[in-house]
């Protein structure tokens, strides 16, 4: 019988459309999808991970948790309406309440770059206190690592949230019922908006600002409605048109949508206009996308109205049986088309 070195064995490489890593595949449109289900899943993939939300959720005696993590490499670091220091708070702790846990804690770690001005880090970190104090939770450990100067541009973040799940809250993307009733709480396209006009130098005449904000307050008087949210999400990478393409992907199902129903403001709709993007597929990182039973939407749509994070909220859809695990959009001119993932990188290092 041969002896076999396991030290010399191998998996194959996978089967991928590119030899090597595109900014594409951080984008959260199919090239991210791609990267996950052939080379992360087959790796790491077990019964939490392979559900595939934003936060993981764990079973403990007595308390169920919500663990989240992410990182943040937004370019320019300082932005019209924010900064990646409360970028980061705002994102990790929507991240954790997305599945309706109430978050507690956050680490937060630092790579920075040598030569990163003093003033920079001091106005990041106090907007970070300031962000988290806001969203009523603590950072409670956290890492620091310099590189040399030209190894990482400027700074970059990453979090860790943690918080807990109240009993009777069952909320994931693969809970849709045909019928359900989809909310979107505000106006789109916002963040992605304020940092490309920004990195471009575009000017307009009401400036396009970002909308970071932690949505665990909004998540907490929607779920005092009813603890029967089917699904929720926050949409960032990849716009309304992932998160919703990620919704129907997981519960084998097919979602309408109404263009018209869905909120943008003028002056981000003349941004994505000269641009030449699409705003259902630029990032939102102060919004979120709730599936609610359709004999409770009206009841949670009038309690978002009345919050300061849900004023424009609005139901932009419905889930169908038709073409299942495809999202479909109805245009102003009564068409229907396809809303496909978006494939390649409209906007790097948006978050």
């Amino acid at each position: 019988m041969t002896n076999i070195n396991p030290e010399t064995l191998s998996c194959p490489l996978p089967i991928m459309d590119h030899d090597t890593i595109q900014l594409s595949h951080g984008a959260g449109g199919r090239l991210s999808a791609d990267l996950i289900d052939k080379i992360f899943l087959p790796r790491f993939g077990n019964e939490t991970l392979d559900k595939l939300e934003d936060q993981a959720t764990l079973e403990l005696p007595g308390k169920k948790l919500a663990f989240s993590t992410d990182s943040f490499v937004v370019d320019p670091i300082f932005f019209p309406g924010g900064n990646i220091g409360e970028l980061a708070i705002n994102g990790t702790v929507n991240d954790v309440c997305m599945c309706g846990a109430n978050p507690l804690y956050i680490s937060a770690s630092f790579i920075l770059e040598e030569g990163l001005p003093m003033e920079d880090l001091h106005r990041i970190v106090l907007s970070m206190e300031e962000a988290a104090k806001n969203a009523g939770i603590r950072i409670v450990t956290g890492d620091t690592k310099v590189v040399n100067k030209g190894n990482c541009d400027k700074i970059f973040i990453n979090t860790t949230g943690l918080g807990i799940v109240p009993d009777g809250v069952n909320i994931s993307a693969s809970n849709l019922q045909i019928g359900d009733k989809i909310i979107l709480s505000g106006t789109i396209a916002d963040h992605g908006m304020a940092v490309m006009t920004s990195r471009e130098g575009l000017s307009f005449q009401t400036q396009v600002k970002s909308d970071t904000v932690a949505l665990n307050s909004l998540v907490e008087e929607m779920l005092n409605v009813t603890k029967g949210i089917q699904a929720m999400r926050d949409p960032t990478r990849g716009g309304v048109a992932a998160t919703l393409n990620e919704f129907a992907r997981s519960s084998k199902i097919g979602i309408q949508i109404d263009g018209d129903q869905i909120p943008v403001k003028p002056e981000v709709h003349g941004a994505c206009e000269v641009l030449g993007i699409d705003p259902l597929y630029v990032a939102n990182e102060g919004k979120l996308i709730a599936v609610v039973p359709d004999n409770r939407a009206e009841e949670i749509l009038s309690v978002m109205h009345q919050h300061p994070h849900g004023k424009d909220a609005a139901i932009i859809g419905v889930v169908v049986e038709d073409h299942p695990e495809i999202v479909t959009i109805k245009t102003g001119l009564g068409v229907n088309r396809i809303l496909d993932m978006p494939v390649g990188e409209q906007l790097p290092r948006i978050c």
